[in-house]
């Protein structure tokens, strides 16, 4: 006979179901580890586990190459490796006999005078220009070395064109923060929980679409509709086995925001455990761009901003016009009155971590596609204080706001550069606009004033 209490067996079977998804998505990102898979190798270079390593790419992309460009390989110390000369497909690829930081860099007075390299993401910068690429024994890298047309004045881009062009990667990266921060203050606005593991869901995303894309082979935009569906169950299974009973014993919000700190830290060295720390990319390839005046975009730039505002539409319909958004509304006003009213508050916040994890699956492999050239295991850590940024700057708790607030924190962070802001410090200028709102309007913008006292 079971000596398990009749309590308990529901919590034990959700802990079991729990531990059973993790170990298999431990045993897929195994899969995905560095040496586990096919290697995305070019015909240049065949890397072989703990001896060589690869980094091959194009310059350009498949409907423009760039013949004639002279790319060097520098190592960490900035001493040239190795330089090659793109023929007619644009393609290059060095072998190192040694893991570790690399730079691969286009001397500028090869390419066409009309093209410029399209900087990477700051992190991803090296001295002069070149781009930082981690190598990994038995594994080839793909660095992103695509191209744009600009108008030149005086050496460079003129600011007309420059503003323009903030402006619309401004507007891609709002929409791509707002996938995710109208999970985040949804989470907030019902449980009034501030996840601080939220970020690694967007990292989640990115890794699933890297597994099942690049790894195993599965077509973009299925695997892409896969990675929100898993993203959205391990959002289920967390306020099943973990949110919600901690809730049924009482615990603060204090105790739970530090839980969610712990898991945090717990997610990013579990993503780079078994992925590594190099940036992997969710497809090898590069996507085909277009110029429409001053502003320069890929394909699947557009789609991905297409895709955002399709989701949040949907989010925003069903808020507003379904009778699971009332109720959503009303437990995010009054819990108490809701539950008193027949609402089963517990079922409506489950389905909010549900729908906050699929959002911030779908917001993390699109940003991998076309912000970060890739994804890392610590990617969510790197923008999560632009999501709460976001959040408090449209109102805590309000979805629209939310949905406002990362447009705003787009654009200002994109803006920030053509400005005068130098590298990272256009994250800085973010956040100091968000405190001087603050000091004007504390509730932020659609947030509802609150009495003290």
């Amino acid at each position: 006979m079971s000596t398990t209490p009749t309590w308990a067996r529901p919590r034990a079977r959700g802990v079991t179901g729990l531990m059973a998804l993790l170990s298999l998505l431990a045993g897929l990102l195994l899969l995905a580890a560095p040496g586990a898979s096919a290697s995305t190798t070019s015909t240049f270079c065949l890397p072989q586990a703990d001896v060589s390593g690869c980094i091959s790419g194009t310059v350009g992309n498949r409907t423009n190459p760039i013949e004639g460009a002279d790319v060097t390989l520098l190592d960490s110390n900035e001493a040239e490796v190795d330089s090659v000369t793109t023929g007619a497909d644009g393609k290059f690829s060095f072998s190192v006999d040694t893991a570790g930081t690399y730079y691969v860099a286009v001397d500028p007075e090869s390419l066409p005078e009309d093209q410029e390299i399209i900087p990477a993401a700051e992190r991803f910068q090296g001295p002069d220009g070149s781009l930082l690429v981690e190598v990994t024994l038995g594994q080839t890298t793909v660095p992103a070395l695509e191209v744009r047309s600009v108008d030149y004045e005086a050496g460079g881009a003129g600011f007309g064109t420059q503003i323009v062009q903030s402006l619309a990667q401004g507007l891609r990266l709002g929409l791509l923060l707002a996938l995710a921060s109208i999970g985040l203050s949804l989470i907030y606005g019902t449980t009034g929980l501030s996840n601080f593991a939220h970020a690694e869901q967007v990292t989640l995303g990115g890794m699933l679409g890297y597994l099942f894309c690049n790894v195993l082979g599965l077509n973009l935009w299925i695997g892409i509709v896969v990675v929100t569906a898993v993203c959205a169950g391990s959002g289920y299974l967390q306020d099943r086995v973990l949110w919600q009973p901690l809730r049924r014993r009482g615990l603060g919000l204090t105790q739970l925001m530090i839980v969610t700190i712990g898991l945090s830290l717990a997610a990013q060295y579990t993503f780079q455990f078994f992925v590594g720390a190099s940036t992997q990319k969710v497809v090898v390839e590069s996507f085909s761009g277009f110029t429409l005046g001053p502003i320069s975009l890929t394909w699947m730039s557009v789609i991905a901003m297409i895709i955002s505002l399709v989701v949040i539409g949907i989010v925003g319909y069903v808020l507003l016009f379904t009778r699971v958004g009332q109720a959503t509304r009303a437990v995010s006003d009054n819990p108490a009155l809701a539950a008193a009213s027949g609402i089963d508050v517990d079922k409506i916040i489950r389905g909010v971590w549900t729908a906050a994890a699929g959002l911030a699956g779908l917001g993390g492999v699109l940003y991998a596609l076309v912000v970060s050239n890739g994804i890392r295991w610590d990617t969510g850590m790197q923008i999560l204080l632009l999501l709460f940024a976001a959040v408090t700057l449209g109102g805590l708790g309000t979805a629209f706001g939310a949905f406002i607030g990362a447009i705003i924190i787009g654009l200002v962070v994109e803006l920030a550069g053509p400005l005068g802001a130098p590298g990272d410090l256009k994250y800085a200028v973010a956040l100091i606009i968000l405190i001087l709102l603050l000091l004007v309007r504390p509730q932020g913008l659609l947030g509802r004033a609150s009495r003290v006292g």
